[in-house]
């Protein structure tokens, strides 16, 4: 069954407490998609995220632009992909993504989700965040019925 839910984060605090709280309902498996262009809340929203499992200090998140993974240990181990650098899905298959995404022992969080249509395939979510002020944000989550061609 999909289900779709929009909320207005009108600081990075909030957005913050709001993945926290998605996050502590998350089971080991999941894989999310984030979507949204820059400077829209998507690493704000994964410090919340990682607060929700275990991570104790948000600090510790950090955009993994450039090294393209970041794993950060808490309750249960959070995979934290950035895309923005990957042009096609062949480079997924170089750095190895599908063990990643097909951890049944982690929660896989992936940022610029929609540079890479397979990742959306594999989602159990999808969140968009859009900037609608100076730090004011919509979210929009839609939760997804995975392709039955990703293996899972």
């Amino acid at each position: 069954m999909k289900h779709s839910e929009t909320w207005n984060s009108h600081s990075a605090a909030e957005t913050i407490e709001r993945a926290r709280w998605f996050g502590k309902q998350l089971k080991a498996g999941t894989v999310i998609a984030l979507i949204g262009d820059l400077g829209s809340g998507k690493t704000t929203f994964v410090k919340g995220l990682a607060l929700g499992l275990g991570v104790r200090d948000a600090r510790e998140v950090k955009s993994p632009t450039f090294v393209i993974l970041h794993v950060y240990e808490g309750s249960c181990p959070l995979y934290h992909f950035d895309l923005y650098r990957l042009d096609n899905e062949s480079d997924l298959e170089t750095i190895g993504a599908d063990e990643f995404l097909g951890d049944p022992q982690t929660v896989s969080v992936v940022e610029w989700a929609d540079r890479i249509p397979q990742i959306l395939k594999q989602a159990d979510f999808k969140i968009e965040l859009k900037r609608s002020g100076e730090t004011d944000r919509t979210i929009r989550m839609d939760s997804l019925e995975r392709s039955k061609s990703s293996g899972r």
